[in-house]
């Protein structure tokens, strides 16, 4: 097989997509994000709350009440989900009893 007969092949293996119905867990969707967050955390802060609204990001009730504290900036880029309640149902739970607006976790649980 010539080589862009096997880069055709190749292509064609992976680019078929079988149908199914079946989707990831919600609490395995929610331990990658916080994986993935702590993951960014390690080369350096995150953007802070003020900078995510600018960009055009939605925040949390929790994330909300911090953003319009009198506090510096570096106070707003924690990862503020790691203290969260509803990070540890949604780590746990597959239906979690979360339903505020703009929480990725409740993302996690309707997707």
């Amino acid at each position: 097989m010539s080589g862009a007969d096997f880069e055709k092949e190749f292509g064609l293996l992976f680019s078929r997509r079988e149908e199914t119905s079946e989707r990831a867990p919600s609490s395995l969707k929610a331990r990658l994000y916080s994986a993935l967050i702590r993951k960014q955390q390690e080369s350096g802060p995150l953007a802070s709350l003020d900078e995510s609204v600018a960009l055009g990001h939605a925040i949390c009730v929790f994330e909300k009440l911090v953003q319009i504290a009198p506090v510096g900036e570096k106070a707003k880029s924690p990862f503020f989900c790691q203290v969260c309640h509803a990070r540890v149902l949604a780590e746990h739970l597959d239906s979690p009893p979360i339903f505020w607006p703009h929480c990725p976790y409740v993302a996690f649980k309707n997707s």
